[in-house]
């Protein structure tokens, strides 16, 4: 039977469709869904305001018989503005969104909204580019199933204080190297980074110098 939907939402693509109507594809605290805008392209249309890219909304959905439900309503709760002043976050941005609805398609996870939306936080109030890429590609490869091993190295053996490694992209783990450029303090930062929120990593001493060996985790999963 039709009904409406209120939820969060966050805008992860629109599409122009017919002469003034959009689709838009919003990820909620549910799971990523599709909607029609109707008249959202017309200069006075109510529902424009509320959907804008890198922005949180309160949404309405009224939903049909249709597997599109029809968006009714959209009101802007928050406005992630300075990342349209930084071409570069803006671009990470961007791929984040993009990365994150590829996710939703393939499993899809209650997570995966707040972590975009600490993303979004982070490079808003600029936080270092470098840690939010680390963070975002770390957790949401986690959220997604993938295991990220850092607790034994690519032979079962548990990781030793005194040892340097490098990260095994084909074992999906640390192996022991003596120039290694992972050793103790980077090993605690990424398991830091698995359970912790983007800006309270970001608080850390020395976290912009100590996540430069964990670049090599993050490339294995971004």
């Amino acid at each position: 039977m039709p009904h409406d939907l209120r939820t969060k939402a966050i805008v992860l693509r629109r599409t122009n469709y017919g002469e003034s109507d959009r689709i838009i594809n919003l990820l909620t605290p549910d799971g990523k869904i599709a909607v029609l805008a109707k008249g959202v392209r017309k200069e006075k249309s109510r529902l424009a305001g509320g959907i804008e890219l890198f922005s949180v909304a309160d949404i309405v959905v009224h939903q049909g018989r249709s597997s599109l439900g029809t968006l009714t309503s959209a009101k802007m709760l928050c406005f992630y503005k300075n990342i349209l002043t930084d071409i570069s976050r803006l671009e990470l941005a961007s791929e984040c969104l993009k990365k994150i609805e590829r996710a939703a398609e393939q499993v899809d996870n209650p997570e995966y909204f707040e972590l975009i939306n600490q993303v979004l936080a982070g490079l808003d109030k600029g936080v270092n580019m470098d840690l939010v890429r680390l963070w975002f590609a770390m957790n949401l490869a986690q959220a997604m199933g993938e295991e990220i091993n850092l607790a034994t190295d690519v032979m079962g053996s548990e990781l030793e204080i005194d040892q340097r490694y490098f990260w095994d992209r084909t074992e999906v783990a640390l192996r022991i190297n003596s120039k290694g450029m992972i050793g103790a303090q980077e090993i605690k930062l990424a398991r830091v980074i698995l359970q912790n929120k983007l800006f309270a990593v970001a608080k850390i001493a020395q976290v912009n110098e100590l996540i430069r060996p964990l670049e090599m985790i993050g490339r294995a999963f971004w």
